[in-house]
């Protein structure tokens, strides 16, 4: 058996933080698959091969885990989001660095759209913690866009181009092209939706660099 096997008897007397990493993959990949509140921590905790004690060690409670598998898919968007970024000094190429990133995934096996609208449509409640999660990151995503999309704008500043208010409508009309795209990219053909989501950004680029047009 390999030392990160979660079918070893042994794997409890480990360090916690092993089996933490373990219960947090379980959950991570069953929420993401089958939803949050359809699954119970009783099959969580059979699945990571832990007793409900060594959960409650870790987490304070189901709410616990789903908070810290909301923050690690958002640590790995950011990482993500940062490495597209860093590919390329180009702005308008990091933001198509960027769209090409989020088609890597909707082209990836077992894509079942994005993890923070399928969260968010099981917790309403807008005071609710996990609620409040989602729009975190989604802010997040939304400024790191706009902020791209301004450095589009600002490189192109020679032709007189578009004001900080274009690129603040630019950049919630990528996110509105990204969520239309995470959400058809689990139920229509993934290469017609990412070849249409990229065409849609390729437009967003062209509006946030297009010339002011002057008065009168």
């Amino acid at each position: 058996m390999s030392p990160s096997d979660p079918s070893d008897p042994s794997a409890e007397a480990r360090p916690t933080s092993a089996a933490r990493a373990r219960l947090l993959g379980t959950a991570t990949k069953i929420f993401y698959a089958e939803g949050i509140h359809s699954v119970g921590i009783d099959r969580i905790t059979a699945e990571a091969q832990v007793t409900r004690a060594t959960l409650y060690r870790h987490f304070a409670g189901k709410e616990d885990l789903v908070l810290a598998y909301l923050d690690q898919a958002d640590q790995g968007i950011r990482r993500q989001v940062a490495a597209a970024v860093g590919s390329t000094p180009s702005a308008a190429g990091q933001v198509r660095a960027v769209a090409r990133s989020i088609v890597e995934g909707i082209r990836s096996p077992g894509f079942r759209g994005c993890a923070f609208l399928n969260a968010v449509a099981e917790y309403p409640d807008p005071a609710h913690p996990v609620h409040r999660a989602v729009l975190a990151h989604r802010q997040w995503f939304l400024d790191t866009v706009t902020e791209l999309l301004t450095r589009v704008a600002d490189s192109d500043s020679s032709s007189g181009s578009n004001s900080d208010v274009t690129a603040d409508a630019a950049g919630r009309h990528l996110v509105m092209l990204r969520d239309g795209a995470m959400a058809a990219g689990c139920l229509f053909d993934p290469e017609l939706v990412s070849e249409t989501f990229l065409h849609g950004v390729e437009g967003v680029l062209r509006e946030v660099s297009a010339p002011v047009p002057e008065a009168g």
